[in-house]
């Protein structure tokens, strides 16, 4: 019975080995790579309210108005509610007006967000212009 058990044990082992290795050979298997939207380090700096390296890649030349992932400086700052940022954009020429795929501005994302000092900031800028 012993003998039996260790010999289908080894029969099994070496039958998933080997069907296994022939599948990792297999040119007709595909691998389906999922990939989601990548947003700029600036971008993502301003959103997580990395006010020193907002300050650095504007000093590096980095476009304030220059979209990612559909979506200006301006717009994320404004949907983060990250007001500090939100002036430096404003100050270094940011587009307010501009607009995303779905037709919304940084106010619009404000107010999606709830973001009252963002809002307040961006109508008192749009007013003096």
């Amino acid at each position: 019975m012993k003998k039996t058990t260790v010999i289908l044990a080894l029969a099994l082992g070496v039958s998933f080995g080997y069907t296994h290795a022939n599948n990792d050979l297999n040119p007709s298997s595909t691998i389906e790579v999922i990939s989601s939207p990548s947003i700029s380090p600036f971008c993502t700096s301003v959103a997580k309210g990395d006010i020193v390296t907002v300050k650095k890649l504007i000093e590096l030349g980095v476009d304030v108005n220059e979209k990612s992932n559909g979506m200006t400086p301006a717009m994320y700052a404004a949907r983060y509610n990250r007001v500090e940022i939100l002036e430096l954009l404003i100050k270094e020429g940011a587009d307010l007006k501009s607009k995303c795929k779905k037709g919304h501005t940084a106010l619009k994302y404000a107010e999606l967000s709830n973001a009252k000092e963002a809002q307040a900031l961006i109508k008192s800028t749009l007013k003096k212009k």
